[in-house]
């Protein structure tokens, strides 16, 4: 199949495989329904907590809760109850129980050493609480400036993986990560995991997600920046980044030798620091949900629950997201339309988002380790390429 006739497919949802419930809209009924899986960090942190000690027990609302000796950066915090639907109360049960984690979570990180400039505040946007009305919220501090976020909530339900970056750090950009295979100019596909073991050799990478869609064969079907290189070149919703520019989001332009981005790359040169990556298609223009993802024309892909995966920039604070969100699980996530993927992304504050390759390609990697929960049953899928959060400390010396 060429790229050609994938690209005019390439808006069909994803098949559900063997998942007879991928199109299913359930509210789960936590009284006797499934209890949300824990993840490798949240089973760490009954254990141990960075560097601070062990760990001892404290009440609070719906359970007891891990609570540290000391305060170290690689604390967790993390609240979870059962929900009960009990009427008009059930929202703000949920409400309260959730601010009260981030109280949690704000108290643990309060120490930590100073983010110049400022620190993200550690805490979920209030649009996106009020959107969501999570049962759970959990968050750990990756790095300076660096964080992930995981929400459950039953209202979907949904499981919602998040990384929040700030990209006006030196330290702090992104990196697309490709298949060993295409590194070396060939077709291929790989797990993100993969890939991002191979990178870590190099740098650090803090977090990643699959990102453009691809052939079967291991083509990207939309224009790619690999350290400057144009690897892929065509006039498709791209994100792009380099150093000491905000992200950028639009549809690319050739002309002549040069992909036009939010700045200009020489198809047959390299500018040694741009990446880009493709998805489609855009979610947010200017702060507006586009007409892109129009759920009579687009059918299943837009207008149906899928898993999903996105990217969105902040300008106002200068924070780029991440977003996974898990879907075709029954009462465990159930996925997102196109139209709620954008209502996400302007409730965390972006005002430009692109949706990435969902279905069972979406994952979210975070130090090396799958958080998300991917739909295939076979787990993670191989994928063309991977946008990655990346801590390179060099770049504030050059």
């Amino acid at each position: 199949m060429t790229v050609e006739e994938l690209d005019r497919e390439a808006h069909r949802a994803d098949p559900a495989g063997r998942d007879a419930e991928a199109h299913a809209v359930a509210r789960a009924d936590l009284l006797g329904g499934e209890v949300p899986r824990r993840s490798r960090t949240e089973q760490q942190q009954y254990a141990e907590c960075g560097e601070d000690g062990p760990m001892k027990e404290m009440p609070g609302p719906g359970g007891r809760r891990p609570c540290p000796e000391g305060v170290g950066v690689g604390c967790i915090g993390y609240s979870a109850h059962r929900s009960r639907s009990i009427g008009a109360r059930s929202g703000a049960v949920h409400r309260a129980a959730a601010l009260w984690g981030l109280a949690v979570v704000a108290g643990l990180t309060a120490c930590a050493p100073a983010d110049k400039p400022p620190a993200l505040a550690d805490r979920v946007p209030a649009d996106a609480l009020e959107l969501l009305g999570p049962d759970t919220v959990r968050t750990e501090r990756l790095s300076d400036g660096v964080w992930y976020r995981y929400l459950w909530s039953s209202a979907g339900p949904w499981a919602i993986h998040l990384v929040e970056a700030n990209v006006r750090r030196c330290d702090v950009g992104l990196a697309v990560l490709r298949p060993e295979a295409r590194a070396q100019g060939e077709l291929g596909l790989e797990t993100v995991t993969g890939m991002v073991e191979r990178r870590a050799r190099s740098g650090s990478v803090l977090a990643a997600v699959n990102a453009d869609f691809f052939t079967p064969e291991g083509a990207t079907l939309g224009a790619e920046v690999v350290d400057g290189k144009v690897t892929a070149a065509r006039e498709r919703p791209t994100l792009a980044w380099r150093p000491g520019s905000a992200p950028w989001i639009g549809r690319t332009e050739i002309s002549g030798d040069t992909l036009r981005l939010g700045w200009d790359v020489v198809l047959d040169g390299s500018d040694s620091v741009t990446e880009a990556v493709s998805g489609f298609p855009e979610l947010l223009r200017n702060a507006r949900p586009t007409d892109d993802f129009d759920e009579n024309e687009r059918g299943s892909f837009g207008g149906t629950r899928h898993p999903r995966t996105a990217v969105g920039y902040d300008p106002r604070a200068g924070r780029l997201w991440l977003a996974v969100v898990d879907g075709r699980q029954s009462t465990y996530s159930v996925g997102m339309s196109l139209p709620e993927l954008a209502d996400l992304m302007r409730a965390l504050g972006a005002t430009e988002a692109l949706n990435l390759d969902g279905g069972s390609s979406s994952v979210m990697v975070v130090r090396g380790s799958v958080e998300s929960r991917p739909s295939d049953p076979a787990g993670e899928r191989p994928v063309v390429n991977a946008l990655a959060v990346v801590r390179t400390p060099s770049r504030c010396t050059r």
